[in-house]
């Protein structure tokens, strides 16, 4: 699924490599006629301070079926999966994406100004499930060593 919708193999094996190191929070998938058409994926990652590690969320891969696109499946997948985060009391998540698609679930370039990462800043968006949780908050992101970084 995850090969069909990005065109390569990067990121099903990246799942494969979150899975493994088991840093796996949630992973979700919207089904259409027994088939899966769309798939999320949040695993555990923090923003190194100079008071310690700060527990936060990377929201990739997510991905739906090239011929579902269009269809609000990728929302229903972020909203719900970020519901779940936070009745989970999860504080922070983090997304490297689209700046005009992610902001409409609250996700900011504004918000993760004081965090350092190798991404371009247009494109690292920072969201707070809890208010304030990235008050004082400045570091490096350290992602889980399957990404490769």
């Amino acid at each position: 699924m995850n090969e069909a919708a990005f065109g390569r193999s990067d990121e099903a094996d990246l799942i494969d490599r979150l899975r493994v190191q088991g840093v796996v929070l949630l992973s979700l998938v919207a089904e259409f006629d027994g088939q899966i058409i769309g798939h999320i994926l949040f695993s555990r990652m923090t923003v190194e301070t100079a008071q310690g590690p700060v527990a936060a969320v990377s929201l990739a891969p997510m991905a739906v079926q090239p011929d579902h696109q269009g269809r609000k499946i990728g929302s229903q997948l972020v909203g719900r999966g970020l519901a779940q985060l936070r009745d989970r009391g999860e504080r922070i998540v983090i997304v490297l994406g689209h700046q005009h698609y992610y902001p409409r679930f609250g996700f900011s370039s504004e918000k993760a100004r004081h965090l350092a990462s190798p991404f371009p800043p247009e494109a690292f968006m920072a969201l707070e499930l809890s208010d304030g949780a990235l008050t004082g908050i400045h570091g490096a992101v350290r992602y889980p060593s399957a990404f490769g970084l």
